[in-house]
């Protein structure tokens, strides 16, 4: 068993544009693993405050690529991913997680932009670099991936097909610990199928965060990535097995209600969130306090009190190599949010996880399965008599039957029947966005000439002109209630089920809105029949 406190980092992101127009103060600095924030100066404080500083394990400073201990994206990858790769080859669990308040760089640091790739796809891009290094016909490897969201408290799997979907529920198994109850974990080859299902999985995200409310992403998302090594005996013909789960996890924003202006719904939304984030402040403050030898070292740990906690509860003080990546802004207006954050970092690092390499686990699972659903059938058969309370207690073995027979079946799964159902599922998930008027090239807006096409723009640069819908001769927009199915299915506030018209016509491209729908372009509302131009930009209802 390998002893080792979580590794803590803190990255600087660069002045955004509106920072730079304002002239905003600096007040982070970084020198070697030391991060020293400043107060802001003002007149009369000057003098009263000190500056603050905290040390951790990495301090990234990409501030501007102009300065000489410059942090770029490859960089931080490898300080931080390659460590992770290299314990998931020796069989160790993994983590990356990213914290900050919205905008400081979590999801640039985990996912980059455009050429600039960040931690997960450079993760991935390196896993099957080594394993064709690596791999022998006595040592094999398969991956599997899954990716969902936690939007709040409910999980989502993205990489589901079906468009009315349902959430997940979080269950844990006395074998398992933690798990999703029926999250696709789909087999993969090279980084191109990892690619190719990230994009369809953001592309889902992207649906979902437009249904949901226009301004940004708001949901932690974990992707997660499943090796399993196997080493065969050519002359014995034995085999042993090592499987190791890496979980990248990038978190909503941390912030306060006062400063992002929330109200009603986004509000309750932001509260759940904060909800969960908290639930992680508090799992890591009763962490570091176990681990400090202090007198609050065996209070209960709350992994229980969210989702996001419950499922990272490996990954926090258990069977895991676990990296924390703290973000945070160089603004002077961001310094409480910024001091929080550190604060939290600061904490994370006492926490202690015990990670062990995890040989031959799959054996030893579906024999212990196989032996719970003997036991539950005969608890099945001997649950006999009337009232409500033995129909209860039936009803839970059945349940509990069920979800472990699943589980055995899933495990017996050879690689090649996992294969076949991530093809299958691949098909059905094209087809659902094609159904939707969704393009489904693999990245990047890539349209085709000739053909009239919107996309969709989003606040958050990682969700911004990722869907592209074409447009038919006649296309019908409105909601999946409608009678006559739509061309564009929406959903949301102030979507009618059939609420608008566009129409290709010899002398361009028309909109109609119908029932007096909200419609606008160039944010002025339009009631009849209206011409389009390249460039214009359209919002449906409340916020598409």
């Amino acid at each position: 068993m390998a002893t080792d406190k979580i590794k803590v980092a803190v990255r600087v992101r660069p002045f955004n544009r509106r920072e730079l127009e304002l002239g905003t103060q600096c007040v982070v600095e970084m020198t070697g693993q030391q991060t020293i924030l400043q107060h802001p100066t003002s007149l009369e404080k000057l003098e009263r405050n000190k500056p603050k500083t905290f040390a951790f394990d990495h301090c990234f400073y990409s501030l501007s690529p102009s300065v000489e201990n410059f942090a770029s994206q490859e960089v931080v990858f490898d300080a931080l991913g390659r460590d992770i790769l290299d314990n998931a080859f020796q069989g160790y669990n993994a983590c990356i997680f990213a914290y900050g308040q919205t905008g400081s760089g979590k999801s640039y640091t985990m996912m980059g932009s455009g050429d600039n790739k960040g931690i997960i796809p450079r993760l991935c891009d390196n896993l099957f670099d080594m394993i064709a290094k690596q791999q022998s016909c006595e040592l094999t490897y398969k991956v599997e991936v899954s990716y969902m969201e936690i939007y709040n408290e409910k999980v989502h799997d993205l990489l589901d097909p079906k468009p009315n979907k349902q959430s997940l529920k979080v269950r844990e198994h006395n074998v398992l610990g933690p798990y999703v109850d029926g999250l696709s974990q789909l087999a993969v080859t090279s980084y191109q199928d990892i690619d190719n299902l990230m994009t369809e999985g953001n592309k889902s995200r992207t649906v979902a965060a437009t249904n949901m409310n226009s301004e940004s992403s708001r949901s932690h998302a974990v992707f997660s990535v499943v090796v399993t090594q196997t080493l065969t005996d050519a002359q014995s013909g034995v085999s042993g097995e090592k499987v190791s789960r890496m979980s990248l996890v990038d978190l909503a924003g941390s912030e306060r209600a006062v400063k992002t202006g929330a109200v009603g719904d986004r509000l309750k939304e932001g509260s759940n969130i904060n909800k969960s984030l908290t639930t992680l402040g508090l799992v890591i403050s009763k962490l570091a306090d176990q681990n400090s030898g202090g007198k609050n070292r065996d209070k209960f740990v709350p992994y229980r009190d969210s989702v996001l906690t419950w499922l990272l509860k490996d990954n926090l003080g258990g069977n895991s190599k676990t990296v924390m990546v703290a973000t945070i802004s160089p603004a002077a207006d961001n310094y409480e949010e910024t001091l929080s954050t550190l604060r939290y970092a600061d904490r994370a690092k006492r926490i202690v996880n015990h990670a062990v390499v995890n040989e031959d686990p799959n054996a030893r699972i579906i024999r212990e399965l196989r032996q719970e659903v003997e036991a539950l059938k005969e608890m099945l058969l001997h649950a006999t008599g009337q009232g409500s309370v033995v129909g209860q207690r039936r009803t839970d073995i059945t349940e509990k039957l069920s979800e472990s027979e699943r589980l055995m079946k899933e495990m017996s799964q050879t690689w090649e029947e996992k294969l076949v159902k991530t093809e299958k599922l691949q098909h059905e998930r094209q087809q659902a966005l094609e159904k939707m008027g969704i393009s489904v090239q693999a990245s990047g807006i890539q349209v085709e000439k000739n053909k009239y096409y919107l996309v969709n723009l989003n606040d958050d640069p990682s969700l911004n002109e990722l869907l592209v819908y074409y447009l038919k001769d006649v296309t019908l927009v409105g909601g999946r209630s409608a009678t006559t199915e739509q061309d564009i299915q929406l959903h949301g506030l102030g979507i009618l089920p059939e609420h608008c018209v566009i129409t290709i016509e010899e002398s361009g491209l028309y909109m109609s809105p119908l029932n007096g729908a909200r419609c606008f372009v160039n944010g002025s509302q339009v009631v009849v029949k209206t011409l389009l131009q390249h460039g214009d930009r359209i919002v449906w209802g409340n916020h598409h």
